[in-house]
């Protein structure tokens, strides 16, 4: 199984202002193929990684879908974003 936290570190870190807050977890999918990916930041940072129109979003989840693929496993890997805030939660969901 791939580290994905080692993966997106790199990719995440240079984007926000606090990288030592931001927390990325793996989580069970719904099937044995998928995995669930939770990324969770400052509200701020939450929103550049999410970027317009999830455009970083979807750039991150290519680069973990390759990443997926690459090693055989042929998983699908989904990413969440949220926010430490609660009451201002902004969620882009696969």
């Amino acid at each position: 199984m791939r580290d994905y936290e080692a993966l997106l570190h790199p990719l995440i870190d240079p984007l926000i202002e606090k990288p030592e807050a931001v927390m990325i977890r793996e989580l069970p999918g719904s099937t044995e193929r998928d995995v669930t990916v939770l990324i969770v930041a400052e509200d701020d940072d939450t929103a550049r990684l999410i970027g317009k129109r999830g455009a970083v979003a979807n750039a991150l989840r290519e680069v973990v879908s390759i990443a997926g693929k690459a090693d055989d496993s042929n998983c699908r890997i989904h990413l969440k974003f949220e926010s430490f805030d609660e009451d201002k939660k902004d969620n882009g969901e696969d």
